[in-house]
């Protein structure tokens, strides 16, 4: 197995889950600090429903390779208990990107690879 380039990157996403009965406001809260503190980032929509690979209510934030020096730390400090999945986007190789090579910060939750086989 080849090892990846990782100039291949072209592009991160954050996923911030929550529990839309219980740590929603947190998600808010946190969703508000980063519009704030990173506007170049793209907050996606509310996903009170699982979607996609994900097994969690969520939220992404898709950044550029130059915002992840300052975004990384700032999740890791702000999170407020809350599930966060750092991935590489555009390499190629989704199920990897989730998996192998994925960044988590609080619990670890399983993704729903199976639509990548």
């Amino acid at each position: 197995m080849s090892t990846p380039d990782s100039a291949a990157i072209g592009a991160w996403h954050a996923h911030i889950y929550y529990d839309p009965n219980a740590t929603k406001d947190r998600a808010a809260a946190l969703r508000e600090k980063i519009a704030r503190a990173f506007p170049a980032a793209v907050i996606g929509r509310w996903h009170d429903e699982t979607v996609g690979p994900h097994t969690r209510p969520m939220y992404q934030v898709a950044f550029t390779h130059d915002l992840f020096a300052g975004l990384v730390p700032f999740l890791a400090l702000n999170r407020d208990g809350l599930a966060v999945l750092i991935h590489a986007d555009s390499t190629g190789d989704h199920a990897a990107d989730h998996t192998d090579h994925a960044i988590w910060m609080g619990e670890v939750l399983p993704v729903k690879t199976a639509q990548w086989a």
